[in-house]
């Protein structure tokens, strides 16, 4: 007899675990359920600005209902699990259904920051109309829907997600300004030099950006009219949209007396302290690390499902080196590791194309890569990603890595890496193309490239053009 899996969350990387778990034939062992908040099937969320930018959803959908359906999943699309009772082996829905399961896997995600600001409220506690979070399909529709162009718009973060929605909503024709309140954007991946040069690459599509600005107080009666910055100036904007980072989404979980940290404390097996049930993605807190970012993600839910399968019961999951490599408002920025050099005998070396708007900088630390950026420029970051995450010596010449993109490293029987997340070289999609995935939706459906961050998407598009069978 089969069990019962509940996934709650359907998200990216529930998406990517359901993948994992199809390639390893879960369902000879398990009936799959799938319990989604949103209405929406699972969706490309690095990708949301392209929604906001007036593109349908399906431009960025993961999943069409009808996989489910055909991999034997029900997804329970606009249902919330309120809690599981680990007892009884049940959970209960938003719409006081309860059900029975067998193991449950925790993949809710995350939720927006928003600060705590005076004014976004009115008087009866809804949200003043004009301030907005950017997070969902839904924010972004809202967005969309209010918006008129020449409006004048204020977006608070200059992370990742802000900055897609100020170059978005530049797009659209808004006057669009972003406050971030540390020194340099995008801190946590680039330190000063890579920042500034990120900062001059979206000036000069438009956007105003303002650092070392704190939003006090979100200003207007009955809407939005602009903003008070802690130093007292205001900045007039019909809009406000709030990017200020995330917080897992552990709600559920402490209702089921779950362990929760920062996020739901899992172990190498990325099981909780409660039999049964499982954690994976940005909700899950594995060593104390909370993991925002692609790669990681996807490693842990290989290795969730060799357990839950038994395909591999020996898997584990031992933590990830953090990198990332993808498009910033249309800016190619790529990080790894260390973003300053910590000892003495640390090597460090930069090139700056000033007029290019190319930023390149490595840091070495007994041979080896211990940290790296890019701003304006990525191709070397598959040889540089390969490198610090295998530990392998650099050459003598330290520059060798970043002048021959593909380094001579790994590249012959694969070509190039166009797709990071996923791993998929250049060979691998020609042959694709060749073989009828004519399209970026196709050939992303068959080779999973460009489902990840999406940063390869006009990679994928020109290999198309160079590949596809004429006519």
């Amino acid at each position: 007899m089969k069990k019962r899996l509940a996934v709650i969350g359907n998200g990216m990387a529930a998406g990517r675990l359901l993948d994992e778990l199809t390639r390893r034939n879960a369902n000879l062992t398990y009936d799959v359920t799938v319990y989604g908040v949103e209405k929406h099937a699972a969706y490309n969320r690095i990708q949301l600005g392209r929604v906001l930018n007036g593109a349908g959803v399906d431009s960025i959908t993961l999943k069409e209902p009808s996989w489910y359906a055909n991999h034997g999943i029900l997804l329970e699309a606009g249902v919330r699990v309120r809690q599981v009772n680990p007892v009884g082996r049940t959970l209960t829905t938003c719409d006081n259904r309860t059900l029975p399961y067998d193991a449950a896997v925790f993949a809710t995600g995350s939720a927006a920051v928003v600060p705590p600001v005076g004014g976004l409220a009115l008087a009866d506690g809804t949200r003043k109309p004009g301030a907005f979070v950017f997070r969902t399909i839904t924010d972004c529709e809202a967005i969309r829907d209010y918006a008129h162009p020449a409006a004048s718009v204020v977006v608070v973060g200059a992370g990742i997600l802000g900055l897609e929605a100020a170059k978005s909503l530049c797009d659209l024709g808004l006057y669009v300004t972003v406050l971030h309140n540390g020194p340099t954007l995008m801190n946590a991946q680039l330190d000063r030099h890579g920042g500034a040069m990120l900062r001059r690459a979206i000036e000069k599509m438009g956007i105003y950006v303002r650092t070392e600005a704190r939003v006090a107080e979100v200003l207007g009666e009955s809407r939005t009219e602009g903003v008070r910055l802690e130093s007292g100036e205001s900045i007039p904007a019909e809009i406000v949209v709030f990017s200020c980072g995330i917080v897992p989404r552990t709600e559920t979980a402490k209702a089921s007396g779950v362990a929760v940290n920062r996020g739901i404390v899992v172990n190498d097996r990325l099981s909780t302290a409660t039999p049964g049930v499982y954690a994976v993605g940005e909700c899950a807190e594995h060593d104390g690390k909370c993991y925002g970012l692609v790669e990681p993600i996807w490693e842990q839910c290989a290795v969730l499902a060799d357990v839950l399968t038994g395909a591999n019961p020996r898997a584990r999951y031992f933590g990830s080196k953090v990198y990332t490599r993808l498009k910033v408002a249309g800016v190619e920025v790529a990080s790894m590791g260390l973003v300053e050099s910590e000892r003495d005998t640390d090597e460090v070396i930069q090139v700056i194309e000033d007029r290019q708007g190319i930023y390149r900088k490595l840091i070495v630390r007994d041979g080896k890569l211990a940290g790296a950026m890019l701003v304006g420029n990525t191709e070397a970051a598959p040889t540089l990603i390969r490198l610090y995450d295998r530990d392998e010596p650099l050459p003598p010449n330290r520059l060798d890595v970043l002048a021959s993109p593909g380094g001579g490293v790994g590249t012959l029987a694969t070509g190039p890496e166009i797709c990071n997340c996923h791993h998929v070289g250049e060979n691998a999609l020609a042959e694709a193309i060749r073989g009828g995935a004519t399209t970026v939706t196709e050939l992303s459906r068959c080779t999973k490239a460009g489902t990840g961050c999406g940063s390869c998407r006009g990679a994928l598009a020109s290999l198309i053009s160079k590949h596809a069978p004429s006519a």
